[in-house]
């Protein structure tokens, strides 16, 4: 049976006639204990870190609901504002920055287009009409039996020298600035695996619609 040291409090087995922790003779040794105290483990910090970390979360989670309502009360006023008329290739859609227009029919003259219009083609599918706040962008979509290199050489001259070329094997863009917020864009594209072997030609005209 242990006993407790009188000098250190250490806890002293039976069989030892000197405390092995301070040395003191066994005339120092008190009373046996019938066992031994023990020391409380102490208390988990777990469960504190859990609660942070579940408050942590449902803060997030609270600011998702919070802006995903945003974005659909956002949503919900443009979609209000937007309106569609037509269906195929005659679609006109009106929103409050401005409206949209893809219509195959319509028909445009050199001046909405920026640039002549190649001598004997036909109307392709691809045409729209944009409007927005201080500028429009109107794109025209023709096509043409006559071969690409002679379309180039057509629009080369009508847009003059100070327009930049980009050639490749199968088609050519051409580009010319004329002014700060206008341009002409035109691109021709020539595969025989493509509109049956036609060149296509796609000529895109931006400009301001309010003085600079």
């Amino acid at each position: 049976m242990a006993s407790v040291c009188g000098k250190c409090g250490a806890i002293v087995s039976a069989d030892k006639q000197f405390c092995t922790a301070c040395g003191a003779s066994s005339a120092a040794i008190s009373a046996p204990v019938t066992s031994v105290p023990t020391v409380a483990p102490p208390a988990r910090s777990g469960s504190g870190a859990l609660k942070i970390i579940l408050i942590v979360v449902a803060i997030f989670l609270g600011l998702g609901v919070i802006g995903a309502g945003a974005f659909g009360y956002m949503f919900w006023r443009v979609s209000r504002g937007i309106h569609v008329s037509g269906s195929g290739d005659q679609v006109t859609m009106t929103t409050p920055g401005g409206s949209f227009s893809a219509n195959s029919s319509l028909t445009y003259s050199a001046s909405d287009l920026g640039t002549e219009i190649y001598p004997g083609a036909e109307s392709g599918k691809g045409g729209m009409k944009m409007n927005l706040p201080g500028a429009s962008m109107l794109t025209a979509v023709y096509l043409t039996t006559d071969s690409k290199g002679r379309v180039l050489d057509f629009y080369k001259e009508k847009l003059g020298d100070a327009a930049s070329v980009f050639e490749s094997g199968d088609g050519a863009v051409l580009t010319l600035n004329k002014g700060q917020r206008e341009s002409v864009v035109v691109t021709i594209t020539a595969k025989p695996s493509q509109n049956d072997g036609k060149t296509q030609i796609a000529i895109v005209h931006m400009k301001p619609t309010k003085p600079s």
